[in-house]
């Protein structure tokens, strides 16, 4: 097995995912596109750019993140960006090589790391190598960039299938042909440029339909050569252990935790209906059970890669946590105390924090960022920020030992420990109060940190649906 070395920083880091058309506009954007205000439609461009996250970056600071997460920011022919055109231009609606980096140069001079999202499984039909196929049909020279079934080539009549390779089959994302080194050798040294740009790591959209022996160990080679400190995260939503021994990924997007967490802090509450097409698996589950599944997940991996999973509670390519608790706010509240708590590097989707709204389809879950200030959920903000304050004043939430320490049907309790910051966070997912026996806790005086909660006689008393974190002096 190799050596098991993650980045230190991301230990220590808390993401702001940001979808770039969605998140902030600045005036320097001139192209007609959809009302800021309208709902999102599936193609329709809102015209957030870069820009506007430069100018943003008071609030996500404010929040407590330290790194941003990016969704795709090269050109493309849609509003997500996950058909590359060019992976050396930025779009120019998002402002173009220059905005991003200005982004990159002003969010390190804060001290916050940028990492971008590399979509390099598939591309845009305009993609040049493609594109020349098209053009030329099999007198192309880039014929075995992809894997071209019968020509002619057929991208753009959808009444007829793909005669390629694609993503999905579906007509305007091309698979590359990663088995072709000079297809290596192009992404390889897509991810070089971006990184000599400065940017502090990639998250990988669906790695794991890359299947060539040794392309991922090369691509984490070269990266690290640049950067030794680099973060690799695959979006890998099953248990990962194939990629996470040390030679290709850092850590994956732990969507696993993410599953657990979900059927705990939602319960019976969850909306089933918004997830029939994502891979979770759904039922309300007791403290026992979470506390068991996430000693399973602890398991699987290595502590290095634990301690730098990027944990999340909703994304881009799900419903948002609030939605499909069908807008209990405990359940949101409950998640947030869990994501900060837990080791790994938080993740919090952009409007999370100022109770966003977003089910299904999946432009229901990218509306836009409203920042007329009156429409936020001001009490959910400074929950989160009090949330991740705790976390960047205690190294023990960050890189301290886990150790659960109590679980019954609604209560759960675990122990993070670094030296002498020991910490005790307790959660109660009922509807009613519950109380857990000083006896079941560490022998040890315990004080409220963080949270409401209360010491009658021999028990600690958690409100419902809340939870707390205690600090434990030895």
């Amino acid at each position: 097995m190799s050596v098991i070395l993650t980045p230190d920083w991301v230990k220590h880091a808390i993401f702001y995912q940001i979808f770039p058309d969605r998140f902030a506009k600045s005036d320097k954007q001139q192209l007609p596109v959809e009302s800021w205000e309208s709902p999102a439609t599936p193609s329709g461009y809102k015209g957030g750019d870069l820009w506007g996250v430069i100018e943003q970056l008071d609030h996500i600071q404010a929040l407590g993140a330290n790194a941003l997460y990016l969704c795709p920011i090269f050109m493309s022919t849609t509003n997500h960006r996950y058909n590359t055109h060019d992976y050396m231009r930025v779009d120019p609606m998002l402002g173009g090589n220059e905005a991003a980096e200005q982004l990159i140069e002003d969010a390190h001079r804060r001290n916050m790391r940028v990492v971008f999202d590399g979509v390099f499984n598939h591309v845009a039909p305009t993609f040049l190598p493609f594109a020349d196929i098209m053009e030329n049909q099999q007198d192309s020279p880039y014929r075995d960039w992809f894997i071209v079934e019968k020509y002619p080539v057929n991208a753009y009549d959808h009444s007829k299938p793909a005669t390629y390779w694609a993503w999905w089959n579906l007509h305007h994302m091309p698979k590359l042909n990663h088995a072709n080194p000079q297809v290596q050798e192009y992404i390889y040294s897509v991810a070089e440029y971006w990184l000599k740009k400065g940017i502090d790591g990639w998250r990988l959209d669906v790695p794991s339909e890359i299947k060539v022996k040794g392309f991922w160990e090369g691509f984490r080679q070269r990266v690290k050569q640049v950067n030794p400190e680099a973060y690799i995260v695959g979006e890998i939503w099953s248990e990962a252990k194939h990629w996470l021994k040390g030679d290709q990924f850092d850590a994956v997007m732990n969507y696993q935790w993410t599953d657990a967490t979900l059927n705990y802090v939602a319960g019976d509450r969850f909306d089933t209906s918004l997830v029939e097409n994502r891979p979770f698996d759904v039922a309300p589950t007791s403290g026992a059970d979470y506390a068991k599944r996430l000693e399973e997940i602890l398991d699987w991996y290595h502590w290095e890669v634990t301690t730098c999973q990027m944990n999340l509670l909703d994304s881009h390519d799900m419903p948002r946590l609030i939605t499909l608790a069908r807008n209990d706010r405990t359940a949101v509240k409950l998640g947030a105390l869990l994501l900060l708590t837990y080791p790994g590097a938080p993740s919090i989707y952009y409007g999370d924090e100022i109770g966003m709204t977003g089910g299904a389809p999946e432009e229901k879950c990218r509306e836009p960022m409203p920042w007329q200030q009156e429409v936020w959920d001001t009490e959910l903000m400074e929950y989160y920020q009090s949330l991740t304050k705790l976390r960047h004043q205690h190294p023990a939430l960050r890189t301290g030992s886990m150790t659960m320490v109590y679980s019954d049907d609604h209560v759960l309790a675990y122990r993070r420990t670094l030296a002498q910051d020991d910490l005790l966070v307790l959660t109660n997912n009922a509807d009613s109060p519950k109380s857990i026996s000083q006896e079941n806790l560490p022998d040890a005086e315990l004080s409220v940190l963080w949270g409401e909660i209360d010491l009658v006689e021999n028990e600690w008393r958690l409100p419902a649906r809340s939870g707390a974190v205690l600090k434990v002096s030895r």
